[in-house]
């Protein structure tokens, strides 16, 4: 049996390198790939606490699927924005969108 603190260390090491991607990159599209890593960490953390705590309650894997759902949700709609930017402006570099500027 695997013990918790493997999950919990490569859950906090995907959110690390989702982290960076967030903060370091100028790409929108690597920055929404960015966002689900850390996304993806957060589910493995909950499977994890729900197969170690209390393996009998649902409670985990339906947050999991909630959390699945809220991905695909922002990974749709920030593609849309995306696609609409880089139609109007030519660019995907989040530096470039400066649209609600006055």
């Amino acid at each position: 049996m695997i013990p918790v603190w493997m999950y919990l260390a490569v859950a906090a090491g995907l959110f690390c390198i989702g982290t960076y991607g967030v903060l370091s990159r100028r790409n929108a599209v690597a920055v929404l790939m960015s966002v689900e890593l850390m996304l993806n960490a957060v589910n493995i953390n909950l499977v994890a606490f729900w197969r170690y705590i209390e393996p009998s309650n649902m409670a985990g894997q339906a947050f999991a699927a909630f959390v699945f759902v809220i991905a695909a949700a922002e990974a749709s709609v920030g593609l849309a924005i995306i696609i609409s930017v880089y139609r109007n402006r030519r660019s995907v570099s989040v530096e470039d969108v400066d649209l609600l500027k006055w």
